[in-house]
């Protein structure tokens, strides 16, 4: 998922010091990365294994939380005697921030707005706009555009979408670094039959599954869908070799997950 916008490194520059040329080493690009999650546990079922391999490529991957799930995603704790919205939201971020460690993720930020429903502000937007630019991601993963059973997660895609344009703006904060143009993955929805999700890359994350699942089971708070997102991950194995060539050479995987890009994206052969 390397955005072709940013080159791995700086063009090296040359200066000619006392007669003799210098050949000054460029350093690096550090690679980064933006998850946009409408609650504290959807960033694990959905791209828990993007996450995990990619920042053992060395990617600092950044995850946002823009709510905990506290009211609507949360109904094992609520079941709970003596239950409080703030005892939900007290477990639901320790749920996430050990999740997050199981899958190295190199920031968690938590916005803390609220579910069901979840709402923006300017305010709040702006307040992503700055994330997204101090990270200068290289793609940035979302919710599916439609989603009628759930409509915190295609509210938070259109967040992205429109924040990530602010991020690109020039006369926004003037003198700040702008956003390129990095692509919008939209991870696999609960049904993706109901809304209207098409995938187009399927990423391996055998290597990396047994992070992902530890990162699953520190979601105490939706344990029955443990086992679901395991399936899933199986079931988009089968599709990965079917489309890396099938029966004919096609590469074995036993975990993958699935994602739709928004974008068209550039590049110099087929």
């Amino acid at each position: 998922m390397a955005s072709a916008r940013n080159p791995n490194w700086q063009a090296a520059r040359l200066r000619a010091r006392s007669g003799r040329i210098r050949k000054e080493t460029p350093m690096p690009q550090k690679k980064t990365a933006l998850v946009i999650s409408a609650h504290a546990a959807d960033f694990v079922w959905r791209c828990g294994g993007a996450i995990a391999l990619h920042a053992e490529k060395g990617y600092d991957v950044t995850v946002v939380c823009l709510s905990f799930g506290e009211r609507g995603e949360s109904a094992k704790l609520w079941k709970e005697p003596g239950m409080t919205l703030e005892k939900v939201k007290t477990a639901r971020r320790a749920e996430a921030e050990k999740a997050a460690v199981a899958l190295g993720v190199h920031d968690l930020v938590c916005f803390d707005l609220g579910d069901y429903p979840l709402r923006l502000t300017d305010d709040d937007k702006y307040r992503l706009v700055d994330v997204i630019r101090a990270v200068q991601p290289a793609f940035m993963l979302s919710h599916s555009q439609y989603d009628p059973y759930n409509t915190d997660h295609m509210y938070a895609t259109q967040v992205a979408l429109e924040t990530r344009m602010i991020a690109q703006a020039w006369g926004h904060k003037p003198g700040e670094t702008v956003l390129g143009a990095p692509q919008l993955y939209l991870f696999e929805p609960h049904q993706t039959e109901q809304m209207g999700w098409k995938p187009d890359t399927f990423l391996d994350i055998t290597p990396v599954w047994d992070r992902k699942r530890a990162a699953i089971e520190c979601m105490e708070g939706q344990e029955h869908l443990w086992d679901f997102y395991t399936r899933v991950a199986e079931n988009r194995a089968n599709h990965f070799m079917r489309n890396s060539g099938g029966q004919s050479g096609g590469r074995k995987a036993k975990y993958a997950e699935g994602f739709q890009s928004v974008f068209p994206r550039t590049v110099d052969e087929l």
